[in-house]
Parts: C-alpha cells; sequence; structure tokens
C-alpha cells in the first residue's frame, strides 16, 4: 500500500508538473496575443491619423480651388456682361440698408480662407468661424451647399434678424447674401447647453445665474411673440439655441426655422397649420408635432423643457417623467443639479412646478407666457438678483458660440477640423431674395 501511494504521488506530482507547464504556456501566449492586438491597434489608429491628415488637407485644398475658379468665373461673367441669375437680388437688396453688406472677398480675408484654425463649430446650416471684420470680433456662418433648406433659412434669418432689435436677441452684424455668409455678435460664453454640461471643464454655473437666464429667455421669447403685425413662433428653442455674453446675458439666436402667424389667425386660435413639423427631438411641442397646428404654446413647451434642464442639468430624455416623480415622492432635492451646493430647493421646485405646467400635452392646458410664465420668471431673478455673487468663467478654454439650426456641438478652443463634404459659399450661389420689414 505505501509502495503503491509513493507511485501515485509520483504519477499526481508528474501530472501537476505538466498542467503547471501547460499553464504557463497558455500565459505566453496570451501575452504574446496581447501584444500582437495592441500592435495592431496601434497601427490602425496611426493609419486613421494618416487618413484623417489626408482628408482634412484634400479638404482645404478642395475649398481653396472652388474658390478660385469662382472667382476666375466671375470675372469672366462680368466681361461678357453675365450675371443675369443675380438680378432679383440686386433689385431687392439694392436700398436695403438694414444691415452691413460684406463682399466674399472680405469674409475670405477675415477667416484666413476658412482656415481650420478659425472653425468654432459645424451645425445644420454650415460651419461657423471665428474672425474679426471691422476690428469687430464676430462668428461668421456660412451656407453649406448641401444644407437641408439652408437658403430659404438664410433668408428668414436675415429677414428677421435685421428686423428686430432686443437685449436677449443675437444681434446681426451684416451678411454676405450672394453666397449665404451671416455675421453675428462674438458670444463668449459659448452656448447654454455647453454651460450646463460643463464642456471643457468649465465651472458650474450658481443658480442665480440661471433663474435671471429663465427670465431673459421668456422676456426673449414673449417679445417675438408680440411682434406685430404677425406674432413670430421660433420653432426650435433649446439651450444649445441659446448663447452667453461675456456677462452671461442670454441671448435667443438661430431664427432660420422661425415662422410669422398670420395675425387673423394669431388673433382668434393662436394656430396655424404647417405641411410639416420642425425642430428637435425632445423640445417639439407634441400637439404641433401631431397635427401640424403652429401656435405661440408650442414655444412653450420648449421653454419648459429648458427650464427643466436649467435646474437639473440633466439631458431632455424623460426629463419630465422623471421630474413629476420625484415631486410625488418627495424627493426633488436629488433631481436639481448636483454640481450646484446651495439650491433654494422651494424656489427651484417652484420653477419646476411651472416649467411641468409648459410642458403639458395639451396646448390649452399650458400657462400664458405674458400674463403667468414671465411673472413667476421675474420673480425668481429678483431673488437670484438679491443673492448674487461674482462667477468667473475662464474664457481661454471657450472658443466662440455656434449659431446652428439643430445642434450646437464642440465649442471647445484649439484647431477644429473642416467636416467632410464642406465646400467653399462660392461653389454653390444661391439666388437670394431679402424681403422688407412687414
Amino acid at each position: 500500500m505505501y509502495s503503491s501511494a509513493c507511485k501515485e504521488a509520483i504519477v499526481a506530482k508528474q501530472k501537476a508538473m505538466e498542467l503547471h507547464l501547460w499553464n504557463m504556456g497558455e500565459q505566453q501566449r496570451l501575452e504574446e496575443a496581447r501584444v500582437a492586438e495592441e500592435a495592431a491597434f496601434a497601427m490602425v489608429g496611426k493609419q486613421k491619423a494618416k487618413c484623417k491628415a489626408a482628408l482634412e488637407a484634400a479638404e482645404v485644398a478642395k475649398l481653396i480651388a472652388d474658390s478660385e475658379t469662382r472667382k476666375r468665373r466671375d470675372a469672366e461673367m462680368k466681361l461678357v456682361g453675365g450675371y443675369e441669375e443675380d438680378e432679383a437680388l440686386d433689385s431687392c437688396s439694392v436700398a436695403d440698408l438694414r444691415y452691413r453688406k460684406y463682399t466674399i472677398d472680405e469674409i475670405e480675408a477675415a477667416t484666413d480662407r476658412f482656415a481650420k484654425n478659425r472653425k468654432i463649430g459645424e451645425g445644420g446650416y454650415g460651419p461657423v468661424f471665428r474672425c474679426y471684420l471691422d476690428h469687430t470680433e464676430v462668428a461668421v456662418k456660412v451656407l453649406r451647399p448641401d444644407a437641408a433648406q439652408g437658403r430659404s433659412q438664410f433668408q428668414q434669418e436675415v429677414e428677421i434678424l435685421s428686423c428686430i432689435r432686443h437685449p436677449n436677441m443675437v444681434l446681426l452684424l451684416g451678411a454676405c447674401p450672394e453666397y449665404g455668409c451671416l455675421v453675428y455678435e462674438y458670444m463668449a460664453n459659448g452656448s447654454l447647453e455647453d454651460r450646463l454640461f460643463r464642456r471643457g471643464n468649465t465651472p458650474p454655473m450658481p443658480w442665480q445665474y440661471r433663474f435671471r437666464i429663465a427670465a431673459e429667455i421668456g422676456t426673449g421669447l414673449l417679445f417675438l411673440h408680440q411682434t406685430k403685425p404677425e406674432p413670430l413662433v421660433h420653432r426650435d428653442l433649446k439651450p444649445a439655441n441659446i448663447l452667453l455674453d461675456q456677462n452671461y446675458v442670454s441671448k435667443i439666436s438661430d431664427v432660420g426655422l422661425a415662422r410669422l402667424v398670420p395675425p387673423s389667425v394669431a388673433d382668434s386660435v393662436t394656430q396655424y397649420r404647417m405641411t410639416s413639423a420642425a425642430g428637435t427631438f425632445c423640445y417639439i411641442d407634441p400637439e404641433y408635432q401631431q397635427t401640424g397646428m403652429l401656435g405661440t404654446k408650442s414655444d412653450v413647451y420648449s421653454l419648459g423643457v429648458l427650464l427643466l434642464q436649467l435646474i437639473t442639468g440633466r439631458p431632455p430624455m424623460g426629463l419630465t417623467h422623471h421630474v413629476e416623480r420625484s415631486i410625488e415622492r418627495g424627493t426633488f432635492a436629488e433631481m436639481l443639479d448636483p454640481s450646484v451646493r446651495d439650491w433654494p430647493v422651494e424656489e427651484a421646485l417652484s420653477l419646476a412646478k411651472l416649467a411641468l405646467r409648459c410642458v403639458e400635452l395639451r396646448r390649452r392646458d399650458r400657462p400664458d407666457l405674458a400674463t403667468i410664465v414671465l411673472p413667476e420668471l421675474n420673480r425668481l431673478r429678483a431673488i437670484g438678483v438679491d443673492n448674487m455673487r461674482p462667477f468667473e468663467l475662464d474664457n481661454s478654454i471657450l472658443s466662440s458660440p455656434v449659431h446652428s439650426e439643430v445642434s450646437v456641438q464642440d465649442l471647445r478652443s484649439g484647431p477644429l477640423h473642416l467636416q467632410s463634404g464642406y465646400e467653399s459659399p462660392r461653389s454653390q450661389r444661391g439666388e437670394l431674395s431679402i424681403f422688407g420689414r412687414r
């Protein structure tokens, strides 16, 4: 028995040694496979970087080539007495002195021929460049040739912004109607969306500023709704389209989707049927989206979602439901933006309840902006002003705001790359008409 036990022990030891050697071999093979995988990923990364650099160089070269081609073509057409396509535009805008008209040469010189280090963002309308014009820092939005409804939105934006002036509406400084370029005032602190989500590692915005911004947005929106003789509905109100200047004064931008509601309709039912809904998902009035019936309270719905984001700092998807449940369960304080330590919970709860009334599914259940919403927002603004404290944001990490239709993204500083498919505005010359003041 002893001899058998010794033999079994020797056999077991040999098997253990074999298993150990096999395990070491497996570990070595796994390590070799991991090293090979890392090397492959590194090689793929290098190839992607090379491809990206090549695409950027090709886009810049194409942009410059298109610009030069268009210049030569324009010169040839001038020599042969061309430009028939511009006669309607010239006759319409020759006496229109409501805004500064820039030539494409001035725009190109200011943006260093649309250099990629001047680009600060990209939207559905086209790219935006930060530069100086007339010794003033500005943001230039350029019509992209393949932009959906780009030229109609260009006309709409020029028509509206050149006719209205308000402290809480972005200021249109000028335009190049021939090539679809819009020149806006430069907004040093970017968009409200970027500040709420602290992009660029910016500090959290104090509740006092949020209350003030809410009242400013309501004031600007009411100004649009009281436009005479036709109320103006923004249709795309969201944090990405609220811009902040160096003093954190908020201004509504991107009115390219706005629509004028006929006064006869506005005075009776404040609704106007549109052929197709426009706007951004999560901010569109559900009743307008389903029926196509447009009214000023369509913007009230968007304002409600925006107000909820102001106090929670969260994305809009499902936000209404979460806030409602938290109020029912008595856990509303947990919904407040945790980056702000000193929330006045009672005032924030009042603002949340007002916002929930604004996002009612039926338009008739939403409160009136002038008589109910704005007075409450002004009351909260007064509380915020009484408790105001200094708030500084490091502007060195910010770039210019993006004036886009659907989304405002990438407002960080540093060189941003030209998006694939962008062409010089000279490559697509539109026959635009600038409407006169109604």
